[in-house]
């Protein structure tokens, strides 16, 4: 086995370029429906070419330079490109307000933006444009939506030499700045170097135990740490295939096309997989997937080629909870969902679940040369050898997360089993207090609502009230059904029971006045959702803490907003 500590992603990019050159490393779908590979040998080639433009500015060594946009190959080609030139790359989410993407511009100093796909219309594009730094150049990666006053990626790789002196970075050198999601405050730079990056690989090995023959789907922001380390950094250290998707609308098709055999995605998405297969599921299938016979085996492999993960050894779920209901029916099908936890600071090397080794609601065990610990006050800490080199122009910040034996203050409440696997209770600022000076941890009342049918989106609030409430965004199929008087009246009846059946569970503090279901989406572009699709506690309850009165005035069990006639308007 190589010293991780050692390893570096030019390193790595030009050893397979030597070891198998004319392998397929990257698979990108066009608009057109075709598709579009890359050998390790074009990706190299194409990054040396990039790098050769990059020194072209005569930029100081190390310095900053962003990339806006999509996942693409050509996002990966750029962010190796940055580090091959000896820059530092800064991810954007494609989904930032201007606002949030001049902060970090300007936060970060960067001296350049790469521009890649976007899900803009050309007019949304030149309004987003005109706010960014008139000075600051742009480089436009294939796919991207723009073209005019910007460098052609084609033109650069066209009139270019690949660079032929590389000089490989030191491990501890600072290769990236990635800024939180930012779901309380401005977000954070948190600064990562080789040394920091590539232990999320030897960390999850013994439960993904990755291979160069294996394929994987990149769909998730790769801007996020999860993605950049699951994703972009083991595939760099295993060397195996990457696969793209186009659009939401081609993402089945992409899946399929990938047939990824190993697939992380959040909870939302294992739930829209389930959702669907359920609602196509005939009673006596439902039954029949429950069973042992040959032919409940070609109705698993039928459910899971529909699903494009017929070739799926291992599914990976992060983020949020799961259902445990949802877990169990995907393990029906054969196939292990493994909850996996980390943060920005640690590169997302923290904890993974085992294989034969998974409880609902826990998020695994101590990764690979991690410790963990449980503070006095409840609060989750880790010492991982993915941790950060610290918070960018916030050395005092980054010395009041940590505690002086070394260990980073994750912010997040949790508990531990007997053989080590964590739970996570909460962060420890959303804890609320009622007007009945009780103290309310909204987080695990949460997962208890997330595990009702056809729920997309929970957040349990309360401050300053005689009791906390729920606000519940239901999935698209469930919202269709309310709209016939008797599909909701039983859905009410139905969300009822469940509302009883989780109260007779909490202490007489936590029980819920009652649920609202909200009509109004939470996404990432009306900003109730971070660009990694976490709640804005903080936005929801500012949202809705003037019509909360209303609800308890009504003293009803069940709410549904469109019945008080309020609508939030962004």
């Amino acid at each position: 086995m190589s010293d991780i500590s050692k390893i570096t992603f030019i390193g790595q990019l030009l050893k397979w370029e030597k070891v198998c050159p004319n392998s397929i490393y990257m698979v990108q779908p066009l608009p057109n429906g075709e598709v579009e590979s890359y050998t390790w040998k074009d990706v190299a080639d194409q990054v040396r070419r990039m790098a050769q433009h990059l020194r072209s500015y005569n930029l100081p060594a190390n310095s900053q330079i962003a990339i806006l946009g999509k996942n693409s190959a050509h996002w990966i080609m750029a962010d190796l490109a940055i580090m091959m030139a000896g820059h530092v790359s800064v991810p954007l989410y494609p989904s930032l307000d201007s606002d949030t993407a001049n902060y970090i511009l300007d936060h970060s100093e960067s001296r350049l933006l790469f521009v890649g796909k976007m899900d803009v219309t050309d007019e949304s594009w030149d309004t987003f444009k005109k706010t960014l730094p008139k000075e600051l150049p742009i480089v436009s990666l294939p796919l991207s939506p723009i073209g005019d006053n910007a460098t052609l990626w084609s033109t650069v790789i066209e009139n270019n030499d690949p660079v032929q002196t590389i000089q490989l970075p030191e491990s501890d050198d600072l290769v990236t700045i990635i800024y939180t999601s930012g779901s309380t405050g401005q977000p954070k730079g948190v600064m990562h170097s080789n040394h920091s990056m590539f232990p999320v690989c030897e960390g999850f090995q013994e439960a993904l135990s990755m291979t160069q023959e294996d394929r994987m789907l990149s769909y998730l922001p790769l801007a996020h740490a999860a993605e950049r380390a699951i994703v972009e950094t083991a595939s760099l250290k295993y060397g195996f295939c990457i696969y793209f998707s186009d659009t939401q609308e081609t993402f089945i098709r992409d899946i399929q096309r990938a047939q990824p055999t190993v697939f992380f995605s959040v909870p939302r998405l294992w739930l829209k997989f389930y959702n669907a297969i359920e609602q196509k599921l005939t009673s006596a299938q439902t039954v029949l997937l429950e069973t042992l016979t040959p032919a409940s085996d070609v109705l698993r492999q039928y459910v899971l080629t529909q699903l494009g993960l017929q070739a799926t050894r291992i599914g990976i779920t992060g983020s949020a909870p799961i259902p445990e209901s949802v877990v169990n029916w995907y393990r029906s099908l054969g196939l292990e969902l493994l909850d996996c936890y980390g943060m920005s600071e640690n590169f997302a090397t923290s904890h993974v679940s085992i294989p034969g080794q998974v409880r609902s609601g826990y998020v695994g065990s101590p990764a690979k040369g991690v410790e963990a610990r449980i503070s006095k006050n409840g609060e989750l800490e880790v010492k991982s050898p993915g941790q950060m080199i610290g918070y960018l122009k916030a050395p005092e910040q980054t010395q009041a997360e940590m505690t002086e034996d070394g260990f980073f203050k994750t912010g997040d409440c949790g508990e531990v089993d007997h053989l080590g696997r964590l739970k996570i209770t909460g962060r420890v600022k959303d804890i609320f207090k009622t007007s009945k000076g009780k103290y309310v941890a909204p987080v695990p009342i949460e997962q208890c609502l997330g595990a009702i049918p056809g729920v997309e989106s929970v957040c349990v609030i309360g401050s300053g009230y005689s009791q906390p409430f729920a606000l519940i965004v239901p999935c698209e199929g469930e919202n269709a059904l309310l709209v016939d008087e008797n599909k909701k009246n039983a859905f009410d009846e139905r969300a009822e029971k469940h509302l009883v059946a989780i109260n007779n569970s909490l202490a007489g503090h936590e029980k819920l006045a009652f649920i609202v279901f909200i009509q109004d989406a939470w996404s990432v572009e009306n900003g109730f959702l971070t660009p990694t699709l976490k709640i804005r506690r903080s936005i929801i309850e500012k949202t809705y803490d003037g019509i909360a009165q209303k609800w308890f005035d009504l003293n009803e069990p069940i709410i549904h907003q469109n019945n008080i006639r309020e609508r939030f308007v962004q």
